[in-house]
């Protein structure tokens, strides 16, 4: 059995010279890999009392959903502006070069909820916080956070100190 990492496809200098870019794609892509990862995220919540997982747009769908299948809970996506047709709430936050916005249907998301965020990869944390505060705003708690692929490099944790965050790999690098 090959080894997590071996999954995740690494491209050198990519956006820019110096940067490793770590490719999800080469898990979603092989049959095995994709198994073990959703395997991995599901047996990272063992334990853990919560009623449902968000995955924020786009690969926390993939990643998130099934686990919420496999755990028999519900899942609620977490999108871009304008693409939800309910009634939603908002998270505005910065990124590295500008901010981006969250958003969750107002009524899918409720007070007292136990939650837990899985996404592909956690980097600098901005959309992993973003998605946390809008929780907590919304009467909610974050039980977990779980990651595909951690950057440790860009110390993302350090923003994430006040939540239990797992990530199936870790990169020492950026």
């Amino acid at each position: 059995m090959k080894d997590l990492k071996d999954y995740v496809i690494t491209i050198p200098d990519f956006p820019e010279k110096g940067i490793m870019f770590r490719d999800v794609t080469g898990i979603l892509k092989d049959p095995d890999g994709l198994h073990a990862y959703i395997d991995a995220m599901t047996k990272a919540l063992e334990g853990v009392d919560f009623d449902v997982i968000l995955g924020p747009e786009s690969r926390g769908f993939i990643f998130g959903m099934p686990v919420a299948y496999n755990l028999h809970k519900a899942f609620i996506p977490v999108r871009k502006p304008g693409k939800l047709p309910r009634e939603t709430v908002s998270k505005e936050y910065s990124l590295e070069y500008g901010s981006s916005t969250l958003e969750i249907h107002k009524e899918d998301l409720l007070p007292g909820s136990k939650v837990v965020i899985i996404d592909d990869l956690i980097a600098t944390a901005g959309t992993a916080k973003a998605i946390a505060s809008m929780v907590e705003e919304m009467g909610a708690s974050v039980e977990k956070m779980i990651f595909a692929i951690e950057l440790a490099g860009l110390n993302g944790r350090e923003l994430l100190k006040d939540y239990q965050v797992e990530s199936i790999v870790s990169y020492e690098g950026k």
